[in-house]
């Protein structure tokens, strides 16, 4: 006798169909080809204004040639993780010269920003530990945090008044159970463009004698001579104790590091759980990433081109009356507030030829829907200036400007 199986997971159904109701529902879209200024998504041509990809490399001919020598001197994967036999010289070529462009002592690269952020947390602190995370920390950060078992404290988005008070409680909470302190930010917020008010932080993260980690993702290739990110950009190197960076945005390729002390990368080498768990970088994505820092050292009018495009397209965005928040980097969003509203700016736009994804909760707060732009430096000005009419006719039509 036939019977009919439960279904354990049709609560999902449930939530799928909520999502529907609240028009938030989406299907990733499709890149059909390589990520570019002018890209096709979705079978249809549009300006891409949502690509990580700051400085155009993940297209760039240089890189794909290395990757092509990479694969046919290397093979096409490393065969095992890093700590068996998954160490091949390219991964240890590009530490050395991640390490020397960040001026630290040695570099760890990982399979991810993600797993950079989350494997280090997690494995340099525990249970008696106490964490102090600002609020609009990265997912990544929060899961690591998570993950050490240690005690979180969460200060408000760059609030200097407030992350001192919970630099108090943990402190106290560290003198009790004999624990250390970790101050840990973003250097640039990737929902609002903003960058850390990094000094600030640095300074009470020293005065309570706590460990100082930031994650420069979104500054990688984008703030710093030669893009050296947040540290760099406010002269502070020797005095932040972990840089997390990300291969996989302006390096156009693939992965995360972290950059610190070389006591930190021999510990993170035996401890971090990702590195020990995960098969290493194929020799392609390893190779262009060596490439692609080559090309930060050796032409950094690559970065002033993203800057110049960024000066322009916010500046218009604004003067059109646009709510772009707090944004100082090639980060802009556009918030309309309501979630099914960003969703319909981000479809209006991609039907007049533009790919700008809408951003809504939980990513980021019910009432800050917005949709997020970023420019790259391979857009011309002429991508721009149509973009920019574009979200004018647009915005114009659903009455969120004047």
């Amino acid at each position: 006798m036939e019977t009919t199986r439960h279904n354990p997971l049709e609560y999902l159904g449930t939530e799928i169909a909520e999502l529907k109701n609240e028009g938030l529902f989406r299907r990733p879209p499709v890149l059909e080809g390589a990520s570019r200024a002018r890209s096709r998504i979705n079978g249809r041509e549009v300006i891409n204004l949502s690509s990580n990809n700051y400085l155009g490399l993940s297209d760039d001919p240089r890189l794909k040639e290395a990757a092509i020598r990479a694969t046919e001197s290397h093979g096409v994967g490393s065969g095992a993780v890093r700590t068996i036999i998954g160490t091949q010289d390219l991964h240890l070529e590009l530490e050395s010269k991640l390490a020397e462009f960040k001026k630290t002592e040695a570099v760890l690269v990982f399979q991810s920003g993600f797993t950079a952020n989350a494997g280090t947390v997690s494995a340099i602190l525990s249970r008696q530990d106490h964490i102090v995370s600002d609020r609009l920390n990265h997912a990544s950060i929060i899961d690591g945090a998570r993950l050490s078992r240690a005690k979180i404290h969460v200060y408000e988005h760059s609030d200097m008044e407030s992350l001192h008070e919970k630099l108090d409680e943990a402190r106290a909470g560290a003198e009790e159970s004999g624990g250390r302190i970790l101050v840990i930010t973003d250097g640039i917020f990737s929902m609002d463009g903003d960058i850390a008010r990094l000094p600030e932080v640095v300074e009470l993260a020293e005065e309570y004698e706590a460990i100082m980690q930031v994650d420069d993702a979104h500054a990688s290739g984008v703030l710093g001579a030669g893009g050296r990110g947040t540290v760099d950009h406010f002269g502070l190197h020797g005095r932040v104790d972990v840089q997390v960076g990300t291969l996989s945005k302006a390096i156009g390729v693939l992965g995360g590091y972290v950059a610190g002390s070389r006591t930190l990368i021999d510990f993170l080498i035996h401890r971090a759980r990702p590195l020990l768990f995960s098969t290493s970088h194929p020799p392609a994505v390893t190779a262009a990433c060596i490439t692609a820092v080559d090309i930060l050292l050796s032409e950094p009018e690559i970065i002033e081109r993203l800057w110049e495009n960024t000066r322009f397209f916010k500046d218009g965005l604004t003067s059109l009356g646009f709510d772009t928040g707090i944004s100082e980097t090639p980060i802009t969003p556009v918030i309309v507030g309501e979630g099914a509203k960003a969703m319909e700016l981000s479809d209006k736009l991609f039907e007049a030829g533009i790919f700008a994804q809408g951003i809504a909760f939980p990513t980021v707060p019910r009432d800050s829907a917005r949709v997020r732009t970023m420019v790259m430096a391979t857009h011309t000005r002429e991508d721009l200036g149509h973009a920019l009419e574009v979200f004018e006719r647009v915005g114009k039509e659903m009455n969120l400007i004047p």
